[in-house]
């Protein structure tokens, strides 16, 4: 099974350019903790509600002021929409990551995909191989 058969196609971007507290807020509304960062249509980042509170909340940063920008994560790993889900579960477990931008042939996004997508939707094999992948970081 590839991977465009089981991402997330709806995918919202935010600006670095916005607050903490506004990325919080879209979070909020949207009932997710992950969002894509994009500036002059490339992306160049992402923010987690992990990102916001272990670089932002935990360091005493005012999340009113402080932008985005300061707090994401940089550099997107990625996958593609054609690759196999067992090869995208690997791609997330070694990177210990739960999400992870897909881009088509063109290098455009179509989606997102999760390690939610993968248990649910996909292989429940994947899903675990990459949950375990992603629970090493804990143990070491």
């Amino acid at each position: 099974m590839k991977v465009k058969n089981i991402m997330t196609r709806k995918v919202d971007f935010v600006s670095p350019e916005i607050t903490v507290a506004e990325a919080a807020r879209h979070m909020r509304k949207l009932n997710i903790g992950f969002l894509l960062v994009a500036e002059n249509d490339r992306l160049i980042g992402t923010l987690t509600d992990r990102d916001i509170v272990i670089t932002a909340v935990a360091m005493g940063k005012d999340v009113n002021k402080t932008l985005v920008r300061h707090v994401m994560s940089v550099g997107v790993l990625y996958c593609s929409e054609d690759d196999d889900i067992e090869e995208a579960a690997h791609n997330l477990g070694r990177n210990q990551v739960q999400r992870m931008p897909v881009l088509n042939d063109e290098k455009r996004l179509v989606g997102v995909i999760s390690l939610c997508d993968l248990c649910v939707k996909g292989s429940k094999h994947a899903g675990a191989e990459a949950l375990y992948e992603i629970s090493q970081r804990a143990f070491h």
